[in-house]
């Protein structure tokens, strides 16, 4: 029915199934099945999280990592304090029946509480279609909370066996979120290297490649709760740690099956928690008291909105992309609660805590509430807001080099700066990663590979599946490279098209050109320094001609002043033609020779032959009033010479002359601004 699951999420029908499958069993007179917490613990909640980790964004993720450890570590201190304290006020002033509560009851219940759900999370985001930068903060925060959540519940519980709590267990109790939260990590990225290592060595058993990624993964988990480390944490960290490598070494029917069965597995675990949550509301014991139950829920939605509201006004002195107010309100409503809390709180031990069922009634309020409530109603307020939705778009080679290509602009930009930010300790861990793990985890040449060609190679195998799952590869012969043709829709072909089919032999010559002309975007280069500096060879020669430019111009000058006739500026091929065509200019006229080099160019007029002819110590001839202006020819120069610089034969009797009847060589065009500075020789 796709009107009901556009307005309800699959969640809440879950919990509704539930629901109606407790209320049957107990209708019937049987008792029903409650979730307990190590079914929950063991076996429903690995599969999600390591869903979750194995897939995570990676990029995403650590470009958020500083905001969401502040929403995750900050926000779950804030609310579980904050929820706990009001919650003992309400207890001390709400009558004979929660005066018993003391502080440190109150503490745990607000530690429980407070911790927003990964699945929940999951279960109502992943429909709504949020963008990646909210669905990430959110998401991250779910994950990471997990360790405040262990440290403050165990913290909590061991309290309320003492019979005196010093500063020393304070002390010890802060400490131990450190040792919990890094010691998950590290169990996860030692289970994480030794899945890839071990996935190095599996080329001949194909069959079992799977097996190794999900049973290193759950070594990790159950060795972390082991020792009361977070589990949570150790499975996110070895999903990220292991995903690289494996998928390197594993076969491509191997990746499949990770992919599926993870999806399928998170997905049957998801449908499971859910269910449980709605029989086990109908099987369980509970004790309503309204003051603790509304209070509980008023104080839940303060203390997530107030949290929110000055994490963020802290956040965004330091962040370039600032979270907008509409960011914060998905981000504060976005806080679901579920089946984790439900389940630590079922663990709870009725000597010590004798207000256990108080409790869980309080907690399925809340889960149902933001559930049901929030869960509902978010997607109409992600329109109602015009929210920005998570566009799917398909990666390109060209995307991924400009992503590169900016990541390596910013890192240079922070070594000339001299400030180290992520880019700069990213860049160091690339290096690392390159020159040293991947020798050591992954096998065959697979390890030297560049990223562009590792992706290139995953676009052209993601490309082949969408052809066979399309139905066109029946029109495409089978030696295609798939990213070749990856612009054409199979379904839109005509049926005679055919496309050329390259051979094996060529397909791989592609590839190796493609390998060897790929240079890496970052290589390292020696560092500047002035004193080392190599002199250009070509300087002192481009100085020394520009030097004698400037002579010419200035001898230029000089000789302009002792003209007769005031020197012409150089006008337009016909202005000049009109010129020498029309009057003669008398006894004071000038020759002008025109060099043969560059006939077409405004240079080719030798101005350091003008001069009157009266000073070169002959007297004027009939001959030269009768011919007025005189076009001499120029020496060609020898090669290698530059002619705009040489100066031409001085004016003698000697030298030839040419005559104005001589052919026009034809108009001649006006020089561009594209013109070189000192143009060619011949």
């Amino acid at each position: 029915i796709p009107s009901v699951s556009n307005i309800v999420p699959e969640s809440c029908l879950l919990i509704v199934v539930g629901l109606l499958v407790g209320g049957l069993i107990k209708g019937v007179g049987e008792k029903p099945p409650i979730l307990k917490s190590d079914i929950f613990f063991l076996f429903l909640l690995p599969p999600i999280i390591l869903d979750a980790g194995y897939f995570l964004p990676l990029r995403q993720f650590t470009e958020n990592l500083g905001t969401i450890l502040i929403f995750a570590v900050v926000g779950t201190l804030w609310n579980a304090f904050f929820l706990g304290g009001l919650m003992y006020a309400v207890c001390q002033l709400g009558g004979p029946g929660l005066n018993h509560i003391g502080l440190l009851a109150n503490l745990l219940f607000g530690s429980i509480i407070s911790a927003v759900d990964p699945v929940a999370v999951l279960a109502v985001f992943e429909e709504i279609h949020i963008n990646e930068l909210l669905h990430i903060l959110v998401f991250g925060e779910s994950l990471l909370n997990d360790a405040v959540t262990v440290v403050l519940y165990h913290l909590f519980e061991e309290f309320a066996t003492f019979e005196q709590v010093t500063i020393i267990d304070i002390i010890l109790g802060f400490l131990s979120f450190f040792v919990v939260s890094l010691g998950g990590v590290f169990v996860g990225v030692i289970y994480g290297v030794i899945a890839a290592f071990t996935s190095r060595f599996t080329s001949h058993i194909r069959v079992i490649e799977p097996l190794f990624v999900f049973l290193y993964s759950y070594m990790a988990y159950l060795s972390a709760e082991l020792f009361h480390l977070s589990g949570i944490m150790a499975l996110i960290a070895s999903g990220v740690v292991m995903r690289p490598y494996v998928e390197a070494n594993i076969s491509h029917k191997s990746h499949t099956t990770i992919k599926y069965f993870l999806k399928m597995w998170s997905s049957v675990s998801e449908t499971l928690i859910f269910i449980f949550l709605g029989v086990s509301t109908v099987a369980g014991h509970h004790y309503w008291n309204w003051t603790f139950v509304i209070s509980t829920l008023l104080f839940c939605l303060i203390a997530r909105v107030l949290g929110v509201l000055v994490l963020t006004w802290f956040i965004n002195k330091f962040r370039i992309v600032k979270l907008t107010p509409k960011d914060q309100f998905i981000i504060a409503y976005g806080g679901l609660r579920g089946a984790i809390a439900f389940s630590l709180c079922y663990l709870l031990d009725y000597k010590h805590f004798g207000m256990r069922d108080m409790f869980l009634t309080a907690i399925i309020t809340v889960i149902f509430f933001t559930v049901f409530v929030q869960g509902m109603t978010i997607r109409p307020l992600v329109d109602l807001l015009a929210v920005k939705k998570k566009q799917e778009t398909k990666r390109s080679i060209n995307e991924e080099i400009h992503t590169q290509f900016l990541d390596h602009l910013l890192t240079g930009i922070e070594d000339i700066c001299g400030h180290y930010g992520h880019h700069h300790w990213k860049d160091k861990l690339n290096r690392f990663n390159k020159k040293y793990v991947k020798k050591c985890l992954i096998a065959g040449e697979r390890s030297k590979e560049p990223q562009l060609i590792a992706f290139y190679h995953k676009m052209e195998m993601k490309q082949a599946i969408e052809l066979v799952e399309s139905g066109g590869i029946g029109k495409i012969p089978s030696a295609v490279s798939t990213v070749s043709i990856q612009n054409i829709n199979p379904k839109t072909l005509p049926v005679e098209r055919i496309l050329p089919a390259l051979s094996k032999d060529k397909e791989e010559e592609i590839r190796k050109i493609l390998r060897n002309n790929l240079q890496k975007t970052r290589q390292r280069l020696r560092s500047y320094n002035r004193h080392t500096l190599v002199a250009d060879p070509y300087e002192e020669a481009w100085n020394q001609m520009l030097l004698r430019r400037q002579k010419a111009r200035q001898l230029e000058q000089k000789m302009n002043n002792y003209l007769t006739v005031p020197a012409h500026k150089l006008d337009s091929p016909t202005m000049t033609r009109a010129r020498i065509g029309s009057g003669r200019l008398g006894s004071a006229a000038a020759g002008i020779s025109v060099g043969f080099a560059s006939s077409l160019s405004p240079d080719s007029v030798d101005l350091m032959n003008e001069e009157p002819k009266g000073c070169a110590g002959l007297p004027p001839s009939p001959e030269d009033d009768e011919e007025g202006l005189v076009m001499r020819a120029k020496e060609p120069s020898s090669p290698g010479t530059d002619d705009v610089f040489t100066p031409g034969p001085s004016d003698s009797p000697s030298s030839q002359r040419m005559l104005r009847c001589l052919s026009d060589p034809g108009p001649r065009p006006e020089p561009e601004e594209g013109e070189p500075f000192i143009p060619k020789g011949p």
